[in-house]
């Protein structure tokens, strides 16, 4: 679903914050992503993304170049940042039919789904409020909605667990899985490493740029848990 290449990306000031990094992600797979911050974790989602241009490598999303066909790769993406910005005169509906139609999404489906998800993440008497009114949270479950009902191959989520109360995170950890079980892939950077070591199928640690480890979360950490792995490699790398 996913494959890096030899990318790396260098900041004007010729700060190369991502140095020749390669992974692949599969369908069907959760992918962790994990490391420090300032190690090059928004960086390379931002590139995956389509945010950031890059020097060096390419990024397919299912088989297409995120360089040479961007728009073709965003069809297949939803992106999940840890702080959304989004238009705050609209009300919660408005947003989500807006994204709808950006992706001309079906109304018979987009309405079910809309219905679904916010049973799901108790936010149905939130709809129809201003999103300038919402707390960072209630932004987090609408941007997670938007995500959702577009029914993507693959959910880019940059730091998904910051700032959710314990049943919130539950849900989305749950509702991950169940996009998984589809056949959807999840691509997330976290610090929450006993999340990750719960709920990830392989992950890659980054660090000042270099992936230091990558493989399935058995051979990583062994007999170990991620933590100690973790620190381990950060202290003697």
């Amino acid at each position: 679903m996913v494959k890096i290449t030899n990318l790396s990306k260098t900041y004007p000031g010729g700060k190369l914050a991502v140095d020749n990094i390669s992974l692949a992600v599969e369908p069907g797979e959760i992918f962790g992503f994990i490391g420090h911050n300032g190690a090059g974790k928004t960086t390379t989602i931002k590139c995956m993304v389509g945010i950031l241009s890059f020097e060096k490598g390419d990024i397919l999303i299912d088989g297409k170049s995120i360089k040479q066909n961007p728009i073709a790769c965003k069809y297949e993406i939803a992106y999940i940042p840890d702080n959304p910005n989004i238009y705050e005169n609209l009300t919660g509906i408005q947003y989500l039919n807006f994204i709808c139609d950006i992706y001309k999404i079906p109304k018979a489906q987009r309405n079910d789904d809309i219905k679904k998800y916010a049973q799901l993440f108790l936010f149905e008497k939130n709809l129809g409020d201003v999103i300038s009114s919402y707390s960072h949270g209630m932004k987090q479950k609408l941007i997670l909605i938007s995500a959702l009902v577009r029914r993507p191959k693959l959910y880019v989520m940059d730091e998904p667990f910051v700032g959710l109360d314990p049943k919130m995170a539950y849900l989305v950890k749950e509702t991950m899985r169940e996009k998984c079980e589809e056949g959807a892939s999840i691509f997330f950077s976290t610090h929450v490493l006993e999340v990750a070591e719960k709920l990830c199928h392989r992950i890659a640690i980054i660090k000042q740029g270099k992936i230091i480890t990558v493989g399935d979360m058995e051979s990583v950490k062994g007999d170990k848990s991620l933590e100690d792995v973790f620190l381990e490699l950060y202290d003697h790398e």
